[in-house]
């Protein structure tokens, strides 16, 4: 029997390659596939420009200054007189001391500061006017005979005399002419008693709540005041540079009397250009004065009263009192100088958002003119940074006693890094 037959293989049907797609068909499928990841990165790529260019947040700044600040040390021991009283002032930086009771006492022609105040206020005078003539009267030559006996301070007077305004308080100031006085009472307000008036006026204006005049020279021993009121009236009769003139002035040439001299033999000594000497057997010693001081490149004016020092007559006294203003003088120039109030060193700082820190010091050391245990109000002003502040960049200032000193930044801040500009939160 023969074998089957092997069953030979069959060919597979012929079928023929599909066709390549079409280059149209190929553009589909890149856009299906890739441009959501294009949009997907464009998406990612665009917020992280955003937020690595967002404006970066302001620096802060903090200061430490304090509001008032002190002159270290302990405050000056002054050396007052033992007996009667005085008063020190310094224009612009205020009291520097005082002693005694502040009880009213006799002052002597110190009364004259008042009277020779309220004659250039009513009459005021400007450069070197000389001001109206005044006619001196019979009742004037008079008044000045009435006084001779006393031993008063005078000068010789002559009926019709021509004497203008500024003789008249050259008269008053220099030798201390109470004659004068009187005369220059009467003709500003007609009478002794009317002038007085305006005195006691003038006095309570001024705030002199321990002053009452009796007479317009200071010979009544019921004249009376305290060091500190005469300090008030010194300061402001000042402000009137004519009275400041007269009143430095050593001599003075006047009709009749001639040549005139100052009482006060202080003038020039320590830089003293005034005020007024006075003295009876009463007031004792007394002197209103005013000197010039030159600290730290500024001139400061002091005014100052010493009041009622002893003596057996005037020239006894008023050595008594240029002794007590002498040493007081040389004190004050001893203690009042240029002192470091705040030293140029780290005042606060400047904090960036992203933590860089840098501190900030005055530019210079903030000096100021005083004494040891002076307190000064301090004012500081700030600038408000950027976010990013360089080396030796102005952000502040402060300023005491009307001296400014810059505050500066001791470093330059640095950048934020990359990472802190991608993760800050908005």
């Amino acid at each position: 029997m023969a074998p089957p037959p092997v069953p030979q293989p069959q060919a597979a049907p012929f079928r023929p390659d599909p066709p390549p797609p079409t280059p149209k068909k190929r553009k589909r499928l890149l856009l299906a596939v890739v441009l959501p990841i294009v949009l997907f990165l464009a998406l990612i790529g665009s917020g992280t420009a955003v937020q690595l260019n967002r404006d970066l947040p302001a620096a802060t700044l903090t200061t430490t200054v304090a509001t008032t600040l002190r002159i270290p040390g302990k405050a000056p021991t002054l050396p007052w007189p033992k007996a009667g009283s005085a008063e020190l002032m310094i224009e612009g930086m205020g009291r520097v001391g005082g002693s005694g009771d502040n009880d009213p006492e006799a002052i002597g022609s110190v009364a004259k500061v008042m009277t020779a105040y309220l004659i250039l206020k009513n009459h005021p005078l400007k450069g070197d006017d000389e001001g109206p003539t005044i006619t001196v009267t019979g009742a004037d030559v008079s008044d000045y005979q009435s006084r001779i006996p006393s031993g008063q301070s005078l000068v010789p007077v002559a009926a019709g005399e021509k004497i203008t305004e500024r003789e008249a308080l050259e008269a008053l100031m220099l030798p201390s002419a109470n004659n004068v006085a009187h005369m220059l009472g009467v003709w500003d307000a007609g009478s002794q008693d009317a002038f007085l008036t305006k005195m006691n006026d003038a006095a309570e204006e001024l705030g002199m709540t321990n002053t009452h005049y009796t007479d317009p020279s200071g010979f009544l021993p019921s004249t009376v005041s305290t060091a500190a009121d005469q300090v008030i009236l010194g300061r402001a009769a000042l402000k009137d540079p004519v009275f400041a003139g007269i009143v430095a002035q050593e001599k003075a040439t006047i009709p009749v009397a001639g040549t005139i001299k100052n009482y006060n033999d202080l003038l020039g000594e320590q830089g003293v250009f005034g005020i007024k000497t006075g003295s009876t057997g009463e007031a004792g010693g007394n002197l209103v004065f005013a000197a010039h001081l030159q600290v730290g490149g500024k001139t400061l004016t002091l005014v100052g009263a010493v009041f009622n020092q002893p003596g057996a007559h005037t020239p006894e006294q008023l050595a008594q009192v240029n002794r007590v203003v002498r040493k007081l003088l040389t004190a004050v120039r001893t203690a009042v100088k240029e002192y470091t109030l705040l030293p140029d060193q780290p005042s606060g700082n400047v904090k960036t958002a992203w933590g860089s820190t840098v501190t900030i010091s005055p530019a210079a050391p903030l000096k100021v003119v005083g004494w040891p245990g002076m307190t000064f109000k301090v004012n500081t002003t700030r600038i408000s940074p950027a976010a990013n502040v360089a080396f030796g960049q102005v952000v502040g200032s402060i300023q005491a006693a009307g001296v400014r000193v810059d505050l500066t930044t001791d470093a330059a801040t640095t950048p934020p890094t990359f990472w802190w500009k991608l993760t800050r939160r908005p």
